[in-house]
C-alpha cells in the first residue's frame, strides 16, 4: 500500500518535468523532512505572532469597538513606514540564501552588516517623521472623531518601537536565509508573551500597574519589540554561528557598494511591491473605515482570523524562499523548484482544513472577540468569505515566496501591484458604494484579489523563467 508521500498529490516523482533532473533527487520523505526542518519554526512562529494579535484584539475589545478601531486603523500607516525595511529584507533573504548555497559565509555576514546599518538609519528616519505626523495621518486614514485621540496616542507610542522592530526583522531575515529559522522562532516567541504579559497589565491595570487602556497596549507592543530586538542582536555574538558579528573590525562596518548593488537590484522591485501594496491597502482601509463603526470592527476582527490562515502560508512561504535560494546557489534548480511545489502541497492542505474550520465555527471565531450581537451576526457572513479566501491566499503566498527567493521580485511587484493597488480597491468602490453591498462587497474584492495574484504567480512559477536569474 503507498504511503501518503507517494501518492499523486504528493508525489516527488511527479513535480518535475521528463529531462529536467540535474542530479539525484533525495526520497519522497527526505525532501518533506527537509522542508519541515526549515519550515515549521518559520509557521509556528507565525501562527504565533498571528494568535497573539488575536489576543491584544481581544484584550483591547474589552474597552469597546471604538478602542478596536482605534488599534487597528493604525495597521496600515506602521506597515508603509515599515515598507522600505521590509523590501530591504526580500534582498537580504536572497542575498544570503545564495551565498549559503555557494558556501560564501563572508559574503553572507557582510551582507547582514550592510543591511543592518541600512535599516538601523531608515527605521529612525521613519519613526521621527511617524511621531511627528501622526494627527495628520490618522486623519488621512478616515478615522472618527469617536477614537481619532486614542488612534494618535497609540501610534505615536508605536513609532518609538519602529528602530527596534527594524533591526529584529533585518536579521531574522538573514537567520532565515540561511535555514536558522527556529532562531527566529524562539525571539518572537519570547517577544509575543512580553506583550501579552504587559498587555494584561497594563491595559485594565492590574496590582501597582496603571490602567492606561490603548496606551498600555501600545507600551506593551513597544516592549515586545525592543525584547526581540535585544534577542536577535544576541543570536548574532554566538561563537560558531553561520552569521556572526564577532571579531569584526570597524572597516567591517563601512559601507560596501558592491553588496548593497546586490541587494538593491532585488529590494528595489520588492520596494515598488510594498509602496504599491500599502498604497492599495491604505485606499481599501479608508473605503471600509468609511461603512461605520460596527462594520468596521467586524472588519478588523475577520482580518485578524483570515491572518491565522495568512500565517501558516508566510511559514511555509520563507521556508520555501530560503530553500529555493539555497538550491539555486548550489546549482541545483531541479531540487529548487520540487521544494517550491512541496511547500504549495502542504499549504493546500493545511488550508483545506482551516477552511472548514472557519466555516463551521465561524460565529464561535466572532464570539471570542466582541458579545456585540450586531458584530457577530454581520461577521459570521463575513467568515463564509474568510474561509474560502484562505485557500487561494495561503497558496499564493508560498509561490510569491518561491519567486521572492530566486530573486524574481519584479514579477511579484507587478502582480501585486495591478492586483492589490487597482482591482482591490476599484472593486470595493463598486460594491460598497454604487452596488450596495457594504462590508460583503469588500471581502469580495479581497477574494478577487487573492485569485488573480495566485493565478498569475503560479503560471509565472510553472513558466521557470526564475531558475535563471542570477544574484
Amino acid at each position: 500500500m503507498k504511503s501518503l508521500l507517494e501518492t499523486r498529490l504528493y508525489s516527488v516523482d511527479r513535480m518535475l518535468k521528463p529531462g529536467e533532473e540535474e542530479g539525484k533527487i533525495p526520497p519522497h520523505s527526505q525532501i518533506y523532512r527537509n522542508f519541515f526542518k526549515v519550515g515549521w519554526p518559520s509557521a509556528l512562529e507565525a501562527v504565533l505572532v498571528s494568535l497573539v494579535g488575536m489576543v491584544d484584539t481581544v484584550m483591547v475589545s474589552g474597552l469597546g469597538e471604538e478602542a478596536i478601531d482605534a488599534v487597528g486603523i493604525t495597521n496600515q500607516p506602521k506597515f508603509i513606514l515599515l515598507a522600505a525595511i521590509m523590501s530591504l529584507n526580500v534582498g537580504v533573504t536572497a542575498v544570503v540564501a545564495r551565498r549559503k548555497g555557494q558556501e560564501k559565509q563572508k559574503s553572507a555576514n557582510r551582507c547582514l552588516m550592510q543591511c543592518m546599518l541600512v535599516s538601523g538609519a531608515i527605521a529612525i528616519l521613519m519613526s521621527v517623521l511617524g511621531f511627528i505626523f501622526a494627527p495628520q495621518i490618522i486623519s488621512v486614514m478616515g478615522a472618527n472623531e469617536d477614537y481619532f485621540n486614542d488612534a494618535v496616542l497609540y501610534f505615536r507610542i508605536l513609532m518609538c518601537s519602529i528602530p527596534f522592530t527594524g533591526l529584529n526583522l533585518t536579521i531574522n531575515a538573514a537567520q532565515r536565509g540561511v535555514g536558522k529559522t527556529k532562531i527566529s522562532m524562539v525571539t518572537n516567541l519570547i517577544a509575543n508573551l512580553v506583550n501579552l504579559v504587559f498587555n494584561y497589565l497594563l491595559i485594565n491595570g492590574i496590582g501597582i500597574f496603571p490602567k492606561l487602556g490603548v496606551a498600555g497596549a501600545a507600551i506593551a507592543t513597544g516592549l515586545g519589540a525592543l525584547t526581540a530586538c535585544i534577542i536577535a542582536f544576541f543570536t548574532l555574538l554566538r561563537p560558531g554561528g553561520y552569521l556572526t558579528i564577532l571579531h569584526t573590525k570597524l572597516k567591517d562596518w563601512k559601507f560596501d557598494s558592491a553588496t548593497m548593488r546586490t541587494v538593491a537590484n532585488i529590494s528595489s522591485s520588492a520596494l515598488v511591491e510594498q509602496a504599491f501594496m500599502r498604497i492599495g491597502f491604505l485606499v481599501y482601509n479608508m473605503m471600509v473605515a468609511r461603512l461605520g463603526t460596527l462594520d468596521y470592527a467586524t472588519h478588523l476582527i475577520c482580518m485578524n482570523i483570515l491572518n491565522l490562515s495568512f500565517s501558516f502560508g508566510d511559514g511555509f512561504g520563507v521556508a520555501a524562499s530560503s530553500l529555493v535560494g539555497q538550491s539555486l546557489g548550489a546549482k541545483r534548480p531541479d531540487l529548487a523548484k520540487i521544494y517550491g511545489k512541496t511547500g504549495q502541497r502542504i499549504a493546500c492542505s493545511i488550508s483545506f482544513l482551516l477552511c472548514v474550520i472557519f466555516l463551521v465555527f465561524r460565529y464561535q471565531f466572532m464570539g471570542w472577540f466582541t458579545n456585540d450581537p450586531g458584530v457577530i451576526s454581520l461577521g459570521g457572513i463575513i467568515m463564509c468569505l474568510v474561509s474560502g479566501i484562505t485557500f487561494a491566499q495561503t497558496s499564493q503566498v508560498v509561490i510569491s515566496g518561491c519567486l521572492r527567493g530566486a530573486g524574481d521580485t519584479r514579477f511579484v511587484a507587478l502582480v501585486s501591484m495591478i492586483s492589490i493597488t487597482f482591482v482591490r480597491p476599484f472593486l470595493t468602490w463598486l460594491l460598497c458604494f454604487p452596488m450596495g453591498y457594504g462590508l460583503i462587497g469588500a471581502w469580495v474584492g479581497v477574494a478577487i484579489d487573492q485569485v488573480i495574484r495566485l493565478v498569475m504567480n503560479y503560471w509565472r512559477f510553472n513558466q521557470g523563467k526564475w531558475k535563471y536569474i542570477q544574484i
